[in-house]
């Protein structure tokens, strides 16, 4: 009985043991969080097979004056839900929860609230799908009309970006976007083409907190009136543990066809 019970004491220490080797590589092989939030760019990495990042924006209010006419937007909850489907390809889905529009003239006030549109993407990861070294990835989207008046566009839209990442060495790496799109028309009948890409730089200044210096260069041909969309940021991240990152950024902008200012917060977490 003795022998027996030490023969099954022996086997059983040696199952743990085991188990806690092939629990080593599982733990290794776990990618950097890496949320689409708080930059202008969009990072190519894809989340890891049957995980889930939620990204919520705590706070954005955006600042724009036009021709005597100033508009104050702030959007609450303006959520993005990413589902790791394989090791290259993702799915994601985004809502704004809340929306608030004031705008201010020569004749006084007006303000409007509501909810947002739907957003629905995949995102594929071509090369190195964890974002390391040079990364590069596919993420056609598009929009539902589910929101109102406040924020929504009032009909579908659709597009495609392309993220891609290169190491520079240094902790540096060097982001691009390039993005092709059919926005909703602004009186909200129909869709046209908008196009440009964005360029930054990341880094870290420890080994919890990152930053982004980017620029971004859209243009726009609604029927309406064509513009040219130039905006700078910069932008802080805090990553207390692997799993759980907040963020903070400001957004400028560079031309008369921007928002003046955007301030953004929020936080991330890795389920």
């Amino acid at each position: 009985m003795a022998m027996a019970f030490a023969s099954v004491k022996g086997a059983v220490r040696h199952a743990i043991l085991m188990l806690g080797l092939l629990g080593v590589p599982a733990l290794a092989d776990e990618r950097d969080l890496c949320p689409e939030r708080p930059g202008l760019d969009t990072p190519p990495c894809i989340v890891d097979a049957g995980r889930v990042l939620a990204e919520v924006g705590a706070i954005d209010w955006t600042r724009d004056r036009q021709t005597g006419v100033r508009t104050d937007t702030v959007l609450i909850g303006d959520a993005l839900l990413r589902l790791g489907l394989t090791d290259r390809v993702e799915g994601q889905v985004g809502w704004t929860t809340y929306g608030h529009v004031r705008t201010r003239d020569a004749r006084g006030m007006s303000s409007q609230s509501g909810i947002g549109d739907v957003t629905a993407a995949l995102k594929f990861g071509l090369v190195h799908p964890d974002g390391s070294g040079t990364s590069i990835a596919l993420k056609p989207y598009v929009t539902l009309p589910a929101g109102g008046r406040a924020i929504g566009a009032g009909t579908w839209g659709a597009g495609l970006l392309v993220p891609v990442s290169f190491d520079l060495g240094s902790g540096l790496q060097l982001a691009l976007t390039p993005e092709l799109n059919a926005l909703p028309d602004q009186d909200r009948s129909g869709r046209h083409l908008a196009f440009g890409s964005t360029a930054g730089v990341q880094g870290r200044i420890s080994e919890a907190v990152g930053f982004a210096i980017e620029v971004q260069l859209i243009r726009d041909r609604d029927p309406s009136g064509h513009s040219t969309q130039a905006l700078s940021e910069v932008s802080f991240a805090w990553q207390p543990g692997k799993n759980v990152q907040f963020d903070m950024g400001a957004v400028a902008g560079l031309n008369r066809a921007s928002p003046d200012l955007e301030l953004i917060a929020g936080v991330s977490r890795r389920f």
